[in-house]
C-alpha cells in the first residue's frame, strides 16, 4: 500500500492534515482546542464589521408584515435572529423568537448583542434583533407562538443547523417554551 493521502494524491490537504492534528489528541486536549475555537469565532464576529449598521438594516427587513420576525440569517461571521411579540390586548398576542442550543437567544452564552425596539404603529410589543456568531453545527430553533385566553402554547417550530457557514433547515426538534419573552 503506498502512501497516498485519502484525497488520493501524494500530499495531504490543509484539512486532511488538521484532521490528522486533531485525532491525536487527547479528549481533554480536544474539549480544550473545541472552547478555544468558539471563543476565536466570537470573538470574530464582535469584531466583524459595524454591529450598529447591520442591526439598523436588519430592523428594516428582518419583519413580515404582521409583525412577527422572518427567519434568522447570515451575514458575514453573523447570525441575524429577528424576534417579536405582536399584540392587539393584554391577553392575547402572537410571538416568534429563536432559541440557540436549546436556550433563548437573549439567554444564550453566544449572544453578542440585542437591541429590542416598540412595535410601531397601535400594535403593544416589541421587536428585537440579536446578532450571535457564526458557529458549524450550531442548533437554531424559530419558535412561533400564541398567547391567547391566558394560555400561552407554541404553534410552530422551525430547525435549522449551521451547516458549511449557512442556516439549514433540518428536521423538527422539541423546544420547551417556558421563558419564551424575554
Amino acid at each position: 500500500m503506498d502512501n497516498l493521502s485519502p484525497s488520493g494524491s501524494g500530499e495531504l490537504s490543509d484539512v486532511e492534515m488538521w484532521s490528522f492534528f486533531v485525532n491525536e489528541l487527547a479528549d481533554k486536549e480536544l474539549s480544550m482546542l473545541g472552547a478555544a475555537i468558539q471563543s476565536e469565532q466570537r470573538q470574530r464576529a464582535i469584531d466583524s464589521g459595524d454591529h450598529d449598521a447591520i442591526i439598523s438594516q436588519a430592523f428594516e427587513v428582518g419583519f413580515e408584515r404582521s409583525g412577527l420576525g422572518v427567519m434568522p440569517w447570515v451575514e458575514g461571521s453573523l447570525i441575524i435572529c429577528p424576534g417579536s411579540l405582536v399584540s392587539k390586548s393584554q391577553g392575547n398576542h402572537r410571538c416568534r423568537f429563536v432559541s440557540i442550543d436549546q436556550e433563548w437567544v437573549w439567554q444564550s452564552r453566544y449572544l453578542i448583542t440585542e437591541i429590542k425596539r416598540p412595535s410601531p404603529g397601535s400594535d403593544k410589543g416589541f421587536r428585537a434583533i440579536a446578532l450571535i456568531p457564526l458557529i458549524e453545527g450550531m442548533a437554531v430553533d424559530v419558535v412561533s407562538g400564541k398567547l391567547q385566553a391566558g394560555n400561552h402554547r407554541a404553534e410552530r417550530v422551525v430547525s435549522y443547523e449551521i451547516k458549511e457557514g449557512q442556516v439549514r433547515e433540518v428536521g423538527q426538534r422539541n423546544v420547551s417554551i417556558q421563558g419564551i419573552h424575554p
